[in-house]
This record gives C-alpha cells, structure tokens and sequence, in this order.
C-alpha cells in the first residue's frame, strides 16, 4: 500500500473537482462540520465521524457546505499488493459510513498527517503501515454489520461517561454499572466496538485535553499533568509520547501568549 498524497483541510470555501476520476484509490474522514461530494452524479453528504472511500479512476467533485466549517483528511494511496486481501478495494463503486471506532481512525490518521509533515527517514513506510491497519479496523468494522443499534448504544453511553469522568480512574466496574451489565461484558463489548480497550480511551481523552491546555493555557505542564488525572508527571511524558511521538514542551514552545 502506497501512499500518494495527504491534505489535511479545514475550510468554508473548499471545491475540488476530478472529472476524470483520480489515478489512486482517496480516503475521506470527516473531523468537523460536514461538507459534500458528488460521486458519478450521485450526492453524499459527509458530517464528523464518517469515511468515504473512493475508487480509483470514479469521477467525484465535493465542496464546503456554505458558510459552514468543516475539517477532514484526505489519503490518496495505491493499495498495491492488500487489494486482493481487503473486500472494500474488490468494490467498484464508493463507499461510505459512519465509524465506531472513530478516535482510533482518528489517531492512525493524525500520526500518518504528522509523518508526512516531518518527513524523517522511513517515514513512507510508518504512513503505509498505519494506513495499512487503519483499513484492517475499517474491515473489522465492516465485517461485523451484524452489531446492533442497541449495542452500539450501550457503547455510547460508556464513550459519554468516560467523557463525563477521564480525569479519575475510570473501571470497567463503573462501565458496567453504567450500562447494566457485568464489568466483563462492558469492557469485552467496548473493546469489540471501539477497537480500544477502555485504558487506551481514557488516555486519548486526557491527551486531547492535555493537547489544547499546552497550546492555548498558561499552566505548566505539571499542573496540566495533574489537572487530567496523571499525578506523576514523568508518566504523563511517556504517554503523551507514546500516542503523540511529541513531548508536552515541544507543544509549549509554539503556545500563543495567554495571561494567567
């Protein structure tokens, strides 16, 4: 799998136009706002938290809703040898759908746009390889349509309170309080659904947190540290590390000038 082009655009003017159809397969997540593509004259509407996958070689315009915001990354890529092993690329039309596993998409995508910024050696390999599980947690997704609306509110209702409560240690106990069902159950469940263990959605809710404090606060970063839940700030470095590939002061650095 080849990676060919990443944009990552935020706008309420966008236009784009491929009359002929682009030469490499293009993946559309949806960040913010909404905005709108027209696929073989065929409209789809894309708002947060929905992909679309499009064919190489389909003509396809899109633009901004007027007037409003959106934001989204755009992959275009070759998928090379994987073709054969994932259904999605044996389709010969576009496809589209909302995502369970949004901030792990989210998080594959953001680490492939920062990558390709930096440029550092192997860089094109890391993109392809994350691209490359980026589509096996699409697949799995996919592959398991049989999950039920009601499920998937179950999961919902675990997302809201894990975002009601991530500054304190969150428990598969208390998930599954929150639901009605057994700690297990929960914490199997949202695993299935999220492509996340419970852990590893808690820690990206507090780095999200951790990341706009840095840039836009006037706290240091220990008392960013303890205020989302991590009262050993070394173990808040090696974290934010792990799921950023940045340090904290390296976001402190460019922090725009706030008073206390």
């Amino acid at each position: 799998m080849k990676v060919t082009s990443y944009t990552f655009d935020k706008s309420s003017n966008w236009y784009g136009e491929w009359q002929e159809g682009c030469q490499d397969w293009t993946l559309v997540l949806v960040t913010y706002g909404r905005c709108v593509y027209w696929i073989e004259e065929k409209k789809q509407v894309l708002e947060k938290g929905q992909w679309l996958l499009i064919p190489s070689s389909i003509p396809f315009y899109g633009r901004s809703v007027p007037t409003m915001l959106h934001e989204k990354y755009v992959v275009q890529f070759d998928p090379g040898t994987v073709q054969a092993s994932f259904p999605l690329f044996k389709l010969a039309r576009a496809a589209s759908r909302s995502t369970s596993k949004y901030e792990l998409i989210l998080d594959r995508l953001r680490h492939i746009h920062q990558q390709w910024q930096d440029k550092q050696p192997y860089y094109q390999t890391l993109c392809e390889a994350l691209l490359t599980e980026l589509f096996v947690y699409l697949h799995r997704e996919w592959d398991q349509e049989a999950a039920t609306s009601a499920t998937l509110q179950l999961v919902e209702h675990m997302k809201s309170y894990i975002q009601n409560h991530y500054r304190e240690h969150v428990t598969k106990e208390e998930l599954g309080t929150c639901i009605s069902r057994s700690a297990n159950y929960a914490a199997t469940l949202f695993r299935k659904v999220t492509g996340q263990t419970i852990s590893e959605y808690v820690h990206a809710a507090r780095i999200k947190t951790a990341i706009y404090m840095l840039r836009h606060s006037a706290l240091t970063v220990t008392e960013i540290s303890d205020f989302i839940g991590y009262n050993d700030p070394s173990y808040f470095y090696r974290v934010f590390k792990r799921l950023t590939g940045l340090v904290p002061t390296d976001l402190v650095s460019d922090r725009e000038n706030v008073r206390k």
